[in-house]
């Protein structure tokens, strides 16, 4: 990337918080147990699943993965969640994202121990979540933190404004932010004079799936971006496809502070994943989980 921003990379960030888990997971009585749940071979899902088996392998997790036809239906899938739930040997369960049409994606996610639920989805999650209190949280939005951290940026008595306002990142991650004493705008596609709004923050995050939707007119002087879109294009004349994320590269002419797409925040989702695995054995093994 060129451009005067200080680039916010993932990789180190990644690394040092998985050093961490590995050392929290080495104290446990087992490895921690990661079961990993997927219908159908949809590319994407299978490439997903393959890099989280691993990295779990080499921070000393153990890893199961269940790789299950697309035709499975809604009953059998809670069945196995089911059995997930009360085999004492597992620690964390994640039922990899998309699901096929005919499988309902909330009675899934409501399914899963929210003790075990590292992807930090579960109501009960979100609840505490949003009250302030000790939770698995959702891996994207815990990894900015992190990020945030590990650079020395700060968050209490920013001025934060999200663009998208997803489960999975928007919203979870406004929560996170409003926890730290940031002061938060959730903007979206209702959002009236967007440029407006992006213009105020010290700290921009873009998470909505719309290639370069931030421009440099948009963001003001010296204010830390952090892309969480992943999208590939490809190029009507060239043909060859590439990774960009919502926000321009000129931004970084702009910005003090940026991640790149790729290798900012995508490093740090699989990252939070495993150090919620630990969370959920360590809390497991302390006894400190109320059923």
């Amino acid at each position: 990337m060129r451009g005067s921003a200080r680039i916010l990379a993932g990789v180190p960030v990644a690394d040092a918080v998985l050093r961490e888990a590995a050392v929290r997971a080495s104290r446990l009585p087992a490895p921690p147990h990661l079961v990993m749940v997927r219908l159908g071979e949809d590319p994407a899902s299978v490439s997903y699943v393959r890099g989280k088996d691993r990295k779990a392998r080499e921070v000393g997790l153990t890893s199961t993965v269940y790789a299950l036809p697309e035709e499975t239906s809604q009953a059998e899938l809670l069945d196995l969640i089911a059995r997930l739930n009360a085999d004492e040997g597992v620690n964390g369960i994640l039922v990899q994202l998309p699901l096929p049409p005919h499988v309902s994606e909330q009675a899934v996610l409501h399914a899963v121990d929210p003790h075990k639920d590292v992807d930090g989805f579960h109501p009960l999650n979100v609840g505490e979540l949003w009250a302030g209190r000790p939770s698995l949280r959702p891996c994207t939005p815990a990894g900015i933190l992190a990020l945030l951290a590990h650079y020395g940026l700060p968050v209490a008595g920013q001025r934060a404004v999200i663009v998208g306002r997803s489960h999975i990142v928007g919203r979870p991650l406004a929560a996170l932010l409003l926890n730290a004493d940031a002061t938060v705008t959730l903007a979206h596609s209702r959002t009236p004079n967007l440029t407006a709004v992006t213009r105020e923050a010290d700290l921009l995050c873009v998470a909505v799936g719309r290639p370069h939707l931030v421009t440099p007119e948009m963001v003001r002087s010296g204010a830390t971006v952090i892309d969480v879109g992943i999208n590939r294009v490809k190029p009507e004349l060239s043909g060859k496809a590439y990774l960009t994320g919502d926000v321009h590269p000129d931004v970084q002419d702009v910005a003090g502070a940026m991640t790149p797409v790729p290798g900012g925040v995508g490093p740090l989702t699989i990252a939070q994943l495993l150090v919620n695995t630990v969370h959920a054995a360590e809390m497991q093994a302390a006894g400190t989980v109320r059923r």
